[in-house]
């Protein structure tokens, strides 16, 4: 599928950008953002339709901190988006300081041209950036009391791709919980157009490998730690009680 910026700056509801954060490295004078919302708000392909001028912008939180309690605490929430988000977008800004040509690609075309990006910034560009592109989609695919059973197109596409939204539940969090160390399990929609459950390790993308990112789960320490500690199963179950079934379904019909 031809993914083309536009229909990239929809996909993931904001502008581009962002890091190469290992492990978790911290932005500790990036300024704590404000939400101003308490709902999602919802993108459309005339509302975003080009990379803005300048810096890579960090998103705001399209709802309060505290808003996805008791499922996701509150002190992760700003630890996750103010520190390690904050550090993706100053890392990739700071890259591409050093390539001023650089600035006017959106971070998706870099991420499927790697080869093409200086080799000292490649590494940046493409953990920063991905990280960026992931946590960007990752808040807006939850929202405050949300979770439930799917609605609309995607609830039926998961029943055909995996017989019942119970069975896909199921085979989405046992594969989170076997991704080894640091990473994303996500659900694609690949080339061939099905639905898949996949898993990339760090900050990778799907789009880096031609495939469409409906929704995703962040696996790595930092999302659940300070709530769950170790018991990563435990926060994947909890994680299906904040999401937002209508932009997904939004995510799977542009996908399509």
């Amino acid at each position: 599928m031809n993914l083309k910026r536009r229909q990239f700056l929809y996909l993931l509801g904001v502008s581009t950008g962002a890091f190469a954060l290992d492990g978790c490295a911290l932005a500790e004078k990036q300024p704590a953002p404000t939400p101003t919302s308490t709902t999602t708000p919802t993108a459309t392909p005339t509302e975003i339709s080009a990379n803005p001028p300048g810096a890579i912008q960090l998103p705001p939180l399209p709802y309060a901190y505290e808003a996805l309690e008791p499922h996701i605490d509150e002190a992760t929430m700003r630890f996750h988006h103010d520190k390690h988000h904050a550090t993706y977008v100053k890392n990739v800004n700071d890259a591409l300081a050093k390539y001023p040509q650089l600035k006017g690609k959106s971070i998706e075309s870099m991420l499927q041209n790697l080869n093409s990006i200086p080799e000292d910034i490649r590494g940046v560009i493409k953990n920063n950036g991905g990280g960026h592109l992931n946590h960007s989609m990752f808040w807006r695919i939850m929202k405050p009391s949300g979770g439930g059973e799917p609605n609309g197109a995607i609830a039926s596409a998961i029943k055909d791709s995996f017989g019942s939204f119970d069975n896909f539940k199921k085979k989405f969090n046992e594969a989170g919980g076997k991704r080894f160390g640091s990473g994303w399990v996500w659900l694609i929609h690949g080339k061939d157009g099905k639905l898949e459950i996949i898993t990339t390790a760090n900050q990778d993308t799907p789009l880096s490998e031609g495939k469409y990112p409906i929704m995703g789960n962040d696996v790595w320490e930092h999302a659940y730690y300070l709530k769950y500690q170790n018991r990563r199963a435990e926060y994947l179950t909890a994680w299906w009680n904040v999401l937002n079934w209508d932009e997904i379904n939004q995510r799977y019909a542009y996908a399509k």
